[in-house]
């Protein structure tokens, strides 16, 4: 321990010292400019503002990076040059380095390798500038050309390939939990295909007609495979008109026959009756059924009223369908001479022609053509779509290749639907339990459809 002597003395000389201490504080506070090498003061420094692009205002801060860039580069320190030599051979004395700057205000730019951006006061304030040769960050922004991310996003985003349905590719994808993607197969690719021409958005309304010279060959039922397959794919929803004059049955085989008969029993009758009064679909609605996202308009099921439909009469319908729905399909019956035929045809946009591989069935769908190609429709019959039922399962002897080249000929596309159950039973048809060849064949049906509307 310290004897209490020793602190007496310590204390005593660092009051002697106080004076002193005091005295460089009163001398530093009265010559601000003198530099305390004792203490490490350094004087305050105020920026020299005669670079600036005005005389008179102080430089304001840039509002971006980009600018301030562009500013750092418009004005770079000066490098003195060597100096001259003088008359008698000699080099003139250097001039004193300006001495360094303790702090940069804010406001001042710097560049990337914290250099001050305004020029240094010198005694050679005149002498040309140096300028880097490198691009600068601004020049660099300037010369780049903008990223376009609404129609180029695949520059930021790697497309990912659709998902494997079904076979091997489907097998490993879901094994692996997704980590090894094949992507489709060919058979996959040309489904996927199918749908997009199905789907393609339309700018208005068509109407298809499906007809037929001879009745019991699919027509009715390629009516309603070809609307179920148009609802499935399409964002807006189709309708179908039954307009055959012989007591069609589109809606039972669109519904079946037993919800058929508990629905609402109105027809296009009714709604000829009270189509004055319609100016909504919900209006419409109360004279349709609905199979899914498939509404159908039922023909007339009495034998007395069922023929009484006019061409002027299916005009004003397909005007009214035409405001709410983008497609629609229309069941003519059996024949091309009954009293709605003329307006059907007037309407149309393009026609299906339904026919059968028995001899009877592909004259009578040439016969079709042939009648509408001399009635002044020749468009229509060189863009109709030709579809062949094996309804009826015929017999090896026919030659269903030399039918389908003999049809093929003189229209625009042949498509051939293959023997299935669920068509031939004249019953209920649905998507489900049909065969998938059946289901394809009503897709290219659909597709072929809509690429006609133009």
């Amino acid at each position: 321990m310290p004897h209490p002597a020793d602190q007496n003395a310590g204390a005593q000389a660092e009051d002697a010292r106080q004076p002193q201490l005091r005295r460089r504080r009163d001398v530093r506070r009265a010559d601000s400019s003198a530099t305390d090498a004792w203490t490490g003061t350094m004087p305050d420094i105020t920026p020299d503002m005669s670079s600036s692009n005005e005389a008179g205002k102080l430089a304001t801060r840039r509002s971006s990076w980009a600018e301030a860039a562009a500013a750092a580069d418009a004005v770079r320190p000066s490098r003195s040059p060597s100096p001259p030599p003088s008359a008698h051979g000699a080099a003139s004395p250097p001039v004193a380095a300006p001495a360094p700057i303790a702090s940069v205000p804010a406001a001042v730019p710097t560049d990337r390798s914290g250099e001050i951006a305004t020029e240094a006061a010198s005694p050679l304030s005149d002498a040309p500038a140096f300028r880097r040769s490198r691009p600068t960050a601004a020049d660099a922004i300037a010369d780049s050309p903008m990223p376009d991310f609404i129609s180029s996003p695949g520059l930021f985003v790697k497309e990912q390939k659709p998902r494997p349905k079904g076979g091997i590719r489907g097998a490993l994808y879901n094994l692996t939990g997704g980590a090894w993607n094949l992507g489709p197969g060919p058979k996959q690719r040309q489904e996927d295909e199918l749908g997009r021409r199905i789907s393609r958005q339309l700018q208005g309304s068509y109407n298809t007609a499906i007809l037929s010279l001879k009745g019991g060959i699919g027509k009715t039922s390629t009516t309603v495979g070809v609307g179920l397959t148009l609802a499935e794919y399409r964002g807006d929803a189709p309708c179908a008109i039954d307009a055959n004059p012989d007591s069609g049955d589109l809606v039972e085989r669109a519904l079946g026959e037993g919800i058929y008969q508990q629905a609402s029993p109105r027809t296009i009758t009714d709604l000829l009756e009270n189509i004055e009064s319609i100016d909504s679909l919900t209006a419409l609605a109360r004279y349709m059924h609905h199979a899914g996202r498939l509404h159908l308009i039922a023909g007339e099921q009495d034998p007395e009223v069922s023929d009484s439909l006019t061409a002027e009469e299916y005009l004003r319908i397909r005007k009214l369908i035409s405001s709410y729905y983008s497609v629609a399909l229309t069941d003519c019956g059996t024949g091309v001479t009954h009293n709605a035929m003329r307006g059907i045809l007037q309407s149309a946009d393009n026609l299906v022609i339904a026919a059968g591989y028995a001899v009877s069935g592909a004259k009578r769908a040439r016969s079709t053509l042939h009648w509408l190609a001399s009635h002044g429709y020749e468009d229509l019959a060189r863009n109709a779509i030709v579809v062949i039922t094996d309804k009826d399962e015929v017999s090896s002897r026919v030659d269903k290749d030399a039918i389908e080249e003999h049809l093929a000929g003189i229209c625009r596309e042949l498509i051939a639907v293959p023997h299935d159950r669920g068509v031939a039973d004249g019953d209920l048809v649905t998507l489900d339990v049909l065969k998938p060849d059946t289901r394809r064949a009503y897709k290219e049906i659909a597709a072929a459809i809509v690429d006609g509307y133009r």
